[in-house]
């Protein structure tokens, strides 16, 4: 099945190509909303953390940026940010800003793990460092790591499934 473009795991180019970047746009949504919630954390969290939210929020902002390239490389029209994003639950104070941060790289870290599924050569490995940066950062805010990274229906703990990006 080597010889045969729709069989060897690439799909057919146009067909692949749309599956890319329809994850490559999910990605960029997911960075979208990740760059507003750490808004929010960077509000709430402590003294203590309030650097590594920063280094946070630049680092989504980067990916967003080169994600939002990667779109127009894929001939797409990169998705535009919502004006804002429902939270996974109220942000008081810095212990639920932490919580807040640990999520928002959960839901990072699983859409990265749908594009490194959907891509290949460059994008793919860039994809994959995404998602490996995101779980160090989700292990950092919530003091462990879980087991698979990415797959939700594996790490999440609580047991509530959380849709890839929040929703507006």
């Amino acid at each position: 099945m080597s010889g045969s473009t729709d069989d060897s795991g690439n799909g057919s180019k146009s067909g692949s190509k749309d599956e890319e970047l329809k994850a490559v746009q999910a990605a960029l949504g997911a960075e979208h909303a990740a760059v507003y919630g750490y808004g929010v954390v960077g509000g709430r969290i402590g003294d203590k953390r309030r650097a590594e939210a920063r280094t946070a929020y630049d680092a989504h902002r980067a990916r967003r940026d080169e994600l939002q390239r990667a779109v127009r490389d894929l001939g797409g029209e990169p998705q535009p940010a919502d004006a804002a994003y429902a939270l996974p639950f109220p942000v008081p104070d810095s212990a639920a800003a932490e919580r807040l941060a640990t999520e928002l790289e959960d839901r990072v870290a699983g859409v990265y793990s749908d594009l490194v599924r959907a891509s290949s050569g460059t994008r793919r490995r860039s994809a994959a460092a995404a998602l490996r940066e995101a779980a160090v950062r989700a292990a950092r805010w919530r003091g462990g790591s879980v087991a698979f990274p990415g797959l939700a229906e594996r790490s999440t703990a609580s047991g509530t499934s959380a849709p890839a990006t929040p929703k507006a």
